[in-house]
C-alpha cells in the first residue's frame, strides 16, 4: 500500500538544492518523491540553465527541466550580491540537507561552504557533487556527463564491434551520480550526528562499470566491445527476426537448454562448444550466426509467446512512447500527471520506488515561484521581500498573476 503523503519517509526533512542541471536535481527529486521539502536555489535571471535546453518545450519549459525537478520549490536569490549569499547561508542553516555541485571551492567562495554551513548548523547533511573529485589534480576541474562518460572509459565499451566509442543514449553517469547521492544522504540522516559526503561524476562512472572494470582487474587486458552483446554472457543480446528486434537474455546453462527447445535447436544443447556458458562465450562467434538465422524465421510476437511460456527472459526492444505504453498497458502506468500552472496538465515519468513516494507530487516549478514564500518562512516581512525583488536581490514569481 502506498504511503500518505504525511506518512512518506523523508516528510518534515528540510532540502536546500544548490545544484543545477542534472545530477544534483535528480538527487534531490528523488529525496522530494520520498517526502522532503526541497528547496530550489537559482539565480534571478535565468534559472537553473537546463530551463533553457529545448525544444521541446512545455508551457515555456523545457522537457529536460522538467524531467527533474518536480516537488520542489523555487526561490530565486543572487549569490553575486553580499545579502543573496546571507539568504542562501541562512537557508542552509535551517536545512536538514544541503546539496550543491559548483565547481570545487565555489560554495566556499559563495559563503555557503562546508564549514560556513556546519557552523552554523552543526548537524547538517552536506553533499558536494563534484566532476572528478576534490582531492584530484588539477583542482576545480569542471565536469558533465559526456566528459565523464569518456574519462571513465564507458564510452570504451559502447557501441558496435567496430567503429568508434560511443555515449550512452542518456546522461547515465549523471544519473548514477545523483542515486548514489541520495544513497549517501539517506545513511547520514540515518545517522543523525550529520555528515559531509562527496560523490564526483568520475567515480560514479567508475563504479557504473562494475562486471567489465572487473573484467579488466582480474585479466589485465582492455575489455572489448560488443554491441548490444554480453562480454560474460552468451546468449544475451538482440535478435533480428521477421518483424523486429527481441533482447534475449539466456543467463544460464538450464534457460540455454529452454531458449534451444523453443528454437527447435535441440542438438545446440548438447554440443560440447555449447554446453556451459564458459564455452559459449569462447564460442560465440559459431553459436550466435545460428541462432540468428533461425530467429529470422518468425516474427517477434511469436518468439516472445513461445518463450515466455518457456520462462526464457525476452522483450521487444521498443521505441520510447511504446516502452511507454507497454508499461501502461501492463497494468501500472511510469507516468503521473501534475497540473503545471503554465503547461496545464502534465505527464512526467514517475518514480520507480513502489509504497514510498508521494502520490501527490508537486510540478517543477517555475522560476522564483516559492521565493516570497520561502523567505517568509525565513522571518523576511513582505516589505522585505519587496525591498530585496526590488534591488533585483531575489526574483519572485506571481503565478496568479502570470508574470
Amino acid at each position: 500500500m502506498e504511503s500518505s503523503p504525511g506518512t512518506t519517509p523523508l516528510a518534515g526533512v528540510r532540502v536546500a538544492d544548490l545544484s543545477r542541471v542534472l545530477a544534483g536535481p535528480y538527487c534531490t527529486m528523488v529525496l522530494a518523491d520520498l517526502g522532503a521539502d526541497v528547496i530550489k536555489v537559482e539565480r534571478p535571471e535565468g534559472g537553473d540553465e537546463t530551463r533553457s535546453w529545448g525544444p521541446p518545450f512545455a508551457g515555456g519549459e523545457a522537457a529536460y527541466y522538467l524531467s527533474v525537478n518536480r516537488g520542489k520549490r523555487s526561490c530565486a536569490l543572487d549569490l553575486s550580491q553580499p545579502e543573496g549569499r546571507a539568504l542562501a547561508l541562512e537557508l542552509c542553516a535551517a536545512a536538514d540537507v544541503v546539496i550543491e555541485n559548483f565547481k570545487v571551492g565555489g560554495a566556499d567562495r559563495l559563503g555557503v561552504g562546508y564549514e560556513q554551513v556546519r557552523e552554523r548548523n552543526p548537524t547538517v547533511v552536506y553533499c558536494s557533487i563534484t566532476g572528478f573529485g576534490s582531492e584530484r589534480e588539477p583542482s576545480g576541474r569542471p565536469g558533465y556527463d559526456f566528459v565523464a562518460q569518456a574519462e571513465s572509459g564507458l564510452m570504451s565499451i559502447t557501441g558496435p564491434e567496430e567503429g568508434p566509442p560511443y555515449k550512452v543514449g542518456v546522461a547515465l553517469v549523471d544519473v548514477l551520480t545523483g542515486l548514489h547521492a541520495a544513497a549517501g544522504v539517506l545513511a547520514a540522516l540515518h545517522g543523525g550526528e550529520g555528515a559531509r559526503i562527496e560523490v564526483p561524476l568520475l567515480d560514479s562512472g567508475l563504479a557504473g562499470l562494475v562486471n567489465v572494470a572487473q573484467n579488466a582487474l582480474v585479466t589485465g587486458r582492455e575489455p572489448e566491445r560488443h554491441g548490444n552483446a554480453h562480454p560474460n554472457i552468451v546468449p544475451y543480446q538482440a535478435f533480428e527476426t521477421s518483424s523486429g528486434r527481441i533482447a534475449v537474455a539466456a543467463a544460464n546453462d538450464g534457460l540455454f537448454r529452454s531458449l534451444c527447445s523453443v528454437m527447435g535447436l535441440e542438438e545446440l544443447s548438447s554440443d560440447a562448444r555449447f554446453v556451459t556458458n564458459a564455452a559459449r562465450v569462447e564460442h560465440r562467434g559459431e553459436l550466435v550466426p545460428v541462432l540468428q538465422e533461425r530467429f529470422r524465421e518468425h516474427s517477434a510476437e511469436d518468439w516472445l509467446t513461445d518463450l515466455e511460456a518457456a520462462g526464457v527472459p525476452a522483450g521487444k526492444v521498443r521505441s520510447i512512447p511504446d516502452a511507454l505504453d507497454a508499461a501502461a498497458a501492463a497494468g501500472r502506468p511510469a507516468m503521473v500527471t501534475v497540473e503545471h500552472p503554465t503547461a496545464g496538465p502534465l505527464d512526467l515519468v514517475a518514480s520507480p520506488i513502489w509504497g514510498a513516494t508521494r502520490t501527490d507530487a508537486a510540478p517543477p516549478p517555475l522560476l522564483g515561484e516559492h521565493t516570497a514564500e520561502v523567505l517568509a518562512e525565513l522571518g523576511q516581512s513582505p516589505e522585505e521581500i519587496e525591498e530585496l525583488a526590488a534591488r533585483g536581490v531575489i526574483g519572485t514569481r506571481d503565478v496568479s498573476a502570470g508574470s
